[in-house]
């Protein structure tokens, strides 16, 4: 089915022909149309025209009222103040409108396709191999799954990349370890599940590097063991794949708790860029955009200094020939221009790391890697706090393991869950606990604008009260339960009908759910969709308590009042699917 035009692009589209015909010499002026709360919309355009124009800015705005139609669309236009308009629609309209979004059979609920969509690229969900993901795994993670729903669903082409971290220094330090105490390798592993597993060698790893920092002899034989690694030595290759594959059984059941895909064939660490490394430094070298320093291979920039005032280079090859992170991720970004030939590359990455993305950007754009006609952008996000303010951590101190935390998550939201249960057995108790811890979680941070930081809370995020995700669940929950109650009745539009106040801002609401996608989508901001979904939430529930559904006069109202729980239902359905959050049928 074809797009459908909203309620306010109908109305902006009137308002700019009138202006245009008021004012010919202005062009195609934008009238700056949002809704109010006076009417159903105001334009505040017409102000600054008029300044501009040197023209008389109410006389402007009654012009413009006198050529603007009203009749299917328009039921009243109204200047206020020194030059606003006040447009009112029909009820007429809002129903037709949203009768036809009702009508798409995709589930789209008439939101576009890109008519030439690009290409982008999108680095998130980056955990390290041996080493147990802990919460701060969990935004980009999370943000970066919506950031791809959002992109994919409104017609963008994604290809999916996960950054792990698995080559360098750790390996050799862990492989070398391992060599010298095989006593302390468990040789249950191979039966373990992927958590215990982990678990094994993350406390390998500590091992390990507590030995590194200790022990300059230990630490001159893991360099080594680096270097036999870098050079493809088949038995310390053999025990690196095995970390590797130990470690991604492990990923995929996190994220599975997660209720996220991660596809084998989209993980892509930092040892997928080995062999294009001494040719990114030879470019950069032979270009000039790189220069030889006390031996290191770097890139200066005239911006970027340190407190002493001198420059603070982006270290691209290290003076004992080692690469570091820079070229890496320089390589990446060749591979994802010349290669997968994208538009657009997204690093959904900690806002700590603005400064190495920000040089690292730069160099890419100066060796010419990265043309004008290619977007780089980090999707920086802040830091999960605990409710003290402080960085999450255990009581201990340490970094909260991220399956802690979802478990925790899950047996409080089953709590809740068991609390309001009325008929569901134990097995759908434990699946809708499921299905509402992790939705806490996500929503929680999908709320918060991404670079900000944000408070962990799980008494808050459980809550039936306030912008959870449970309150929007149960929203739904609850308009299934009355669709089901509403027996020979089913949802029809009746356009016929007169609407109450609460059905009117409802229906203007849900009529915005295209707008509000196309501008998360845009912005990689799923915040904004969020937030519309709390809203949506929120008049509905004006709506449940002052318009009585199956009790309501006449059989037509009740039709008619069926069709807009069921169109909320299926808006809150879809926009939440797109935040990675299930929607139960009950709760």
């Amino acid at each position: 089915m074809a797009s459908v035009t909203s309620l306010s692009d109908s109305v902006h589209q009137r308002l700019a022909a009138a202006l245009s015909v008021a004012l010919p010499q202005a062009g195609s002026a934008d009238p700056l149309l949002r809704r109010s709360d006076r009417a159903d919309f105001q334009a505040n355009g017409i102000l600054a025209l008029a300044k501009k124009e040197k023209a008389n800015p109410r006389e402007l705005a009654t012009q413009v009222v006198s050529g603007v139609e009203s009749g299917e669309l328009i039921k009243d236009v109204e200047v206020s103040g020194p030059g606003f308009l006040n447009i009112t629609l029909t009820d007429r309209a809002i129903t037709e409108n949203l009768a036809a979004r009702y009508a798409d059979d995709t589930g789209r609920l008439g939101v576009p396709h890109a008519e030439q969509p690009g290409t982008t690229v999108i680095d998130y969900a980056q955990p390290n191999v041996a080493k147990e993901m802990h919460v701060g795994h969990l935004r980009s993670a999370v943000i970066g799954d919506a950031v791809v729903q959002l992109l994919e669903f409104t017609g963008e082409n994604v290809v999916r990349r996960h950054h792990i971290g698995d080559w360098g220094t750790q390996f050799g330090m862990l492989i070398q370890y391992l060599e010298e105490h095989p006593h302390e390798l468990d040789h249950k592993a191979d039966e373990a599940s992927g958590e215990e597993a982990m678990s094994n060698l993350d406390r390998l790893y500590k091992a390990a590097r507590k030995l590194f920092d200790a022990d300059e002899e230990f630490k001159t034989r893991a360099r080594r063991r680096v270097v036999d690694l870098q050079a493809g030595d088949p038995q310390t290759v053999a025990m690196w794949q095995k970390f590797v594959d130990e470690s991604k059984i492990y990923f995929f059941s996190v994220f599975e708790k997660l209720d996220m895909e991660i596809r084998d064939a989209d993980i892509v660490g930092e040892s997928g860029y080995n062999d294009m490394l001494a040719e990114t430094c030879r470019l950069l070298e032979e270009s000039g955009v790189a220069v030889r320093s006390e031996g290191a291979l770097c890139v200066f920039f005239d911006d970027i200094k340190g407190p002493d005032g001198n420059p603070v280079p982006l270290i691209v090859q290290k003076s004992d020939g080692g690469y570091g992170y820079a070229a890496t991720d320089l390589s990446a970004i060749r591979d994802r221009v010349f290669n997968l030939k994208a538009n657009s590359i997204i690093y959904v990455v900690d806002a700590r790391q603005s400064l190495h993305f920000k040089m690292v950007f730069e160099t890419a754009r100066k060796a010419g890697w990265l043309g004008d006609d290619v977007k780089a952008y980090q999707l920086a996000f802040g830091t999960v706090l605990g409710k003290d303010g402080k960085p999450f951590k255990t009581r201990e101190g340490e970094t909260v393991r991220l399956v802690d935390l979802l478990d925790e998550a899950i047996d409080r939201a089953s709590a809740v869950v068991r609390e309001k249960a009325q008929d569901l057995s134990e097995e759908e108790i434990a699946e809708r606990g499921t299905q509402v811890g992790v939705g806490a979680v996500k929503y929680a941070d999908l709320s918060t604008s991404a670079n900000r930081d944000y408070k962990f809370d799980l008494d808050q995020m459980v809550s039936l009260n306030g912008d959870t995700s449970v309150y929007l669940q149960y929203a739904y929950a609850r308009i299934q339960s009355i669709l089901r109650k509403a027996g020979a009745s089913r949802p029809a539009a009746h356009p016929e009908l007169e609407l109450h106040e609460a059905e009117r801002a409802l229906g203007l609401h849900a009529d915005s759910f295209a707008a509000t996608v196309a501008e998360a989508a845009t912005e990689y901001a799923p915040h904004k969709l969020a937030a519309y979904l709390y809203q949506l939430a929120s008049l509905y529930t004006t709506f449940y308590d002052k318009c009585p559904v199956l009790k309501a006069e006449t059989q037509e109202q009740i039709e008619n009042r069926l069709f807009l729980c069921d169109i909320t239902a299926r808006t809150l359905h879809r926009g939440m699917a797109l935040l990675g959050i299930r929607t139960p049928e009950r709760l």
